[in-house]
């Protein structure tokens, strides 16, 4: 009773959880410092692009170079020019304030595709701006992990996780917890087909993701990736204490028709080609060793979101066959974890190490920022959207 009491808190509240339970150990929120002590590697340097009375989320350039960003508090979608090129944003300009929860964003040449939390909606450009939200993808399951994030994949089709609506559970609709595939139509192209007069296929594409928000494709194999983030309040034997170590977050390399293990199972941190059963909520039997193991693993409920590739980045080339991620930051463990930007570096096509890359917006458990999503720019510079500070960072590399 105490798990669940607990996690309605982390999903209605957030950080405020703190204020209410003070047993748990919490990040304090904090206002952001007059100057940025974020601490980078040698060459780069970061910068305030934005600054917005709102908590920015995912981010998405159009063909000319322009950043739009999801603002999903206040349901609005906003563009950020910057017509003189100095590096910093110039006024918002509104798209639309008439959304439900916005999320992801992607171009579909020039129309913009907006996930809301219930389904995908379109803008078409006209001489007068942008056209209403039209409904494009739609009954998709809400409420829970209700974010959505919509890419444009490397194999032109579009893509759309559904977060589950639990911490563990076994779920009664069979698209929570998915990764959705649909063609440009808006038609499902899932894994499988659904027999019948038609042979249509179902919308899923990947299964036992309880979370995952952000995803990319590797630039020279067009390998899916993706973020997940793990079950709260888990531990290493039957009704025992619950251990802050468990689980850890995972980076799956995302393949059609595979299932990742939740709401069963997890990676092994020593050995992440294998997969541990949850004591506490046991699957059917051998079903751990038939489910996909994470690629890579990130420390336990750092919530890793955004992730992007560095091959378009004018970075040293030693980067630009690497990652970014976003870890958004803890809100349950005595010590916290999180709230930076971690490199994910790769051997060909497979992650090997996971090293930082950004840190300082957490000191002596106070936050003061939580990054949500990273992208390349058209200039070759890494943007990063903060939803406590209100910023989108810029992060240059300087010779």
């Amino acid at each position: 009773m105490l798990e669940l009491l607990i996690y309605k808190i982390k999903a209605y509240t957030s950080l405020a959880a703190c204020s209410i339970l003070p047993s748990i150990a919490c990040a304090t929120s904090t206002e952001p410092p007059n100057k940025l002590n974020i601490t980078l590697p040698a060459g780069f340097e970061i910068s305030v692009f934005a600054k917005l009375n709102d908590a920015p989320r995912m981010m998405a350039f159009d063909k000319n170079g322009t950043l739009f960003v999801s603002l999903s508090k206040s349901n609005q979608v906003i563009m950020l020019p910057d017509t003189n090129k100095d590096g910093l944003s110039e006024a918002p300009v509104l798209i639309s304030n008439k959304l439900n929860a916005p999320h992801g964003l992607t171009f579909v040449g020039d129309d913009l595709l907006v996930a809301n939390q219930d389904g995908i909606v379109k803008f078409t450009k006209n001489n007068l701006g942008w056209s209403n939200p039209q409904p494009f993808i739609s009954a998709l399951p809400s409420g829970g992990h209700s974010f959505k994030t919509i890419k444009l994949g490397a194999d032109n089709f579009l893509y759309i996780n559904v977060g589950s609506s639990c911490n563990v559970c076994v779920e009664d609709d069979p698209m929570r917890a998915t990764i959705l595939r649909y063609n440009l139509a808006g038609n499902p192209a899932g894994a499988l087909k659904i027999l019948g007069r038609h042979n249509s296929l179902a919308p899923i594409w990947a299964s036992g993701l309880r979370n995952s928000q952000g995803f990319a494709w590797h630039p020279k194999t067009d390998q899916m990736f993706a973020t997940n983030n793990g079950a709260d309040m888990r531990s290493s034997t039957k009704n025992g204490q619950v251990n802050d170590e468990l689980p850890p977050e995972h980076f799956n390399q995302i393949e059609a028709g595979k299932h990742y293990g939740w709401p069963y199972c997890w990676g092994k941190i020593e050995n992440t080609n294998q997969q541990v059963q949850d004591p506490n909520f046991v699957g059917p039997e051998h079903f751990c060793r038939t489910s996909t193991p994470p690629a890579i693993t990130f420390t336990s409920h750092s919530t890793p979101i955004g992730v992007t590739f560095l091959d378009k980045t004018n970075w040293p080339a030693d980067y630009q066959k690497d990652a970014i991620i976003a870890l958004h930051g803890s809100w349950n463990r005595q010590q916290l974890s999180g709230y930076k930007l971690v490199r994910v570096k790769f051997s060909g096509e497979t992650p090997v190490e996971v090293v930082d890359f950004a840190t300082g917006w957490l000191n002596n458990n106070q936050a003061w920022g939580r990054p949500v999503d990273v992208a390349v720019g058209p200039d070759g510079a890494l943007y990063v959207t903060d939803d406590r500070a209100g910023y989108i960072y810029k992060v240059t590399y300087k010779q």
